[in-house]
């Protein structure tokens, strides 16, 4: 039998109790009891200054940025140019739209950064950082530090990798609320792309090749549909557990890493705020100070109220 997205739809109106394309208004209520949660088993608060924003930065011609939502290597692009009051246009990629971003830079990634005023593209977030954060026009240059390097943290975003995967990607596409699967062509994309635990992406994929071909797109909705539908209890248990392990790495409420905002603040921050889109998350107290502070400095809001 044939899995396709409005199965999937039909199946979480049966499981999560709202309609095949859910509103905001329709899972807000239980998203507030549930991954707004926090708890107070959290390390002790160093009491650190907040980053200080400087004034808003306006060119005649606005910079572009070319992302999808749910991205969190777009997500650093946007959470830097929050940080530094870059006043800036967003342009939310259709999952699927190949056409766009190869006429920008060749190839179908993000983010991209065009920069009108010089007729100027250019890919790879951590480049597109370091051009707004050394370029005079878009206010004072080096206001985000180096990566410090860190280990701990490093390894503690292999070790959730699985378990985030898990949890995240079937809600990506079945919210129906994030801009770059407002279409079915762009779920269905995304989910022809990127595997589920504990498929590896060559299997999922393949190459190419009549020897590797890759997986039937319908066994790939199938089981996007089938996690979706399952119940997340002992995943986000051990979610819960992992944030806790996490709180006591975090140097402030502010920023991660002991120095200031960095480069760590921009990794960290954009790749948990995937996170919020999980209901019955438990974040440790100073952990959901940090998603909060952080989303209102680089004015990228969270999941919370779209939460599954």
């Amino acid at each position: 039998m044939k899995v396709s997205l409005i199965s999937l739809a039909a199946l979480l109106g049966v499981t999560a109790g709202f309609s095949s394309v859910p509103t905001t208004s329709s899972v807000v209520n239980t998203a507030r009891r549930a991954s707004l949660t926090s708890v107070q088993m959290s390390s002790p608060a160093v009491d650190a200054a907040p980053f200080a924003k400087p004034p808003r930065a306006v060119r005649e011609q606005l910079p572009i940025v070319y992302v999808y939502d749910h991205c969190p290597f777009c997500v650093r692009v946007r959470l830097a140019m929050g940080v530094k009051n870059v006043k800036h246009l967003i342009h939310f990629l259709a999952n699927d739209d190949v056409d766009t971003p190869t006429a920008l830079v060749g190839k179908k990634i993000a983010p991209i950064f065009e920069l009108p005023e010089d007729k100027f593209v250019m890919g790879e977030s951590l480049d597109i950082i370091s051009k707004i954060d050394t370029d005079e026009r878009f206010g004072p240059t080096h206001q985000i530090l180096p990566a410090s390097g860190r280990k701990d943290i490093k390894a503690w975003q292999k070790s959730v990798q699985t378990l985030l995967r898990t949890l995240q990607r079937p809600r990506y596409v079945a919210t129906g609320l994030l801009p770059e699967f407002q279409q079915l062509d762009g779920r269905h994309a995304f989910i022809k792309n990127h595997q589920l635990p504990p498929y590896e992406k060559p299997e999922w994929k393949g190459d190419g090749s009549s020897e590797n071909p890759g997986m039937d797109m319908d066994l790939k909705l199938k089981l996007y549909a089938e996690a979706m539908a399952a119940d997340p209890t002992a995943l986000v248990e051990d979610l819960n557990a992992r944030l806790v392990e996490l709180d006591d790495m975090l140097y402030s409420e502010h920023y991660c890493s002991e120095g200031g905002f960095s480069l760590d603040d921009i990794d960290l921050w954009a790749r948990l705020r995937s996170i919020t889109i999980v209901s019955g998350v438990q974040w440790p107290t100073k952990l959901r100070k940090y998603m909060d502070n952080l989303s209102a400095l680089g004015d990228v809001p969270l999941y919370d109220e779209m939460a599954l």
